[in-house]
Formats: C-alpha cells, structure tokens, sequence
C-alpha cells in the first residue's frame, strides 16, 4: 500500500473529519424525530433488500455480484443488527478463506522453485 492512499484512509477514518461531522449531525435529527426514523429505517432497508436482490441477480453473470450482495448486507447492517451480525460472519469467513487461499498459493510458489 502506498502512503498516498495510507494517508487518505487515514483522514477518511478520522472521527473529526467534516463528512463525518455532518453526518452525525443528521443522524442526531433523525433520532429526535421518530416519524422520520421510522421512514428512514423502511427507505434503508428497502434500499438494502434491493442491492442484495441486484446481487443476486448478477452472481451467475460476470461481474461483481457477490460484492453488490455484500454492499447490500452492509447497507442494512448500518440499521438492522441482524444484518450487521451476517456482515461481520461473512467478513470473517471471507477473511479465512482468503488467507488458506494465499498460503495454498505461497505454497505450490515454494514448492515450483524447490523443483
């Protein structure tokens, strides 16, 4: 990773960034508001449900339709705990598989140079 892009998550993922500050500002208007928390909660999960449909629909197709229905997932995990309980199962599986795949690869790697 370079340190461009270090350094742009970095200020991306600082709580004090002006994005973040205005987002929380909207959230705290939604909270105070039950009717609009009850609309924004039925216009997030619609909006997920709908991703994840769109996601399923492109899996046999080339293209990213897994990551569409992991995008839906972490869209209704923002709302739903449910939702963000699968997200952070699937992370984590997601995150097994990928190490046991990197070292099969660095493997069979070492295995050709030793031949």
């Amino acid at each position: 990773m370079t340190d461009i892009l270090a350094r742009e998550i970095e200020t991306g993922s600082d709580p004090n960034h002006p994005v973040r500050a205005i987002l929380r500002r909207c959230r705290a208007w939604v909270e105070r508001h039950p009717r609009v928390r009850w609309a924004y909660r039925l216009a997030l999960g619609v909006l997920g449900v709908v991703v994840v449909l769109i996601g399923v629909l492109l899996i046999p197709l080339p293209g990213p339709g897994w990551l569409i229905v992991f995008l839906g997932i972490a869209i209704l995990g923002t709302e739903f705990p449910a939702a963000h309980r699968l997200g952070l199962f699937l992370r984590r599986v997601l995150e097994r598989a990928l190490s046991w795949w990197r070292a099969r690869r660095a493997a069979r790697k070492q295995s050709a140079q030793q031949s």
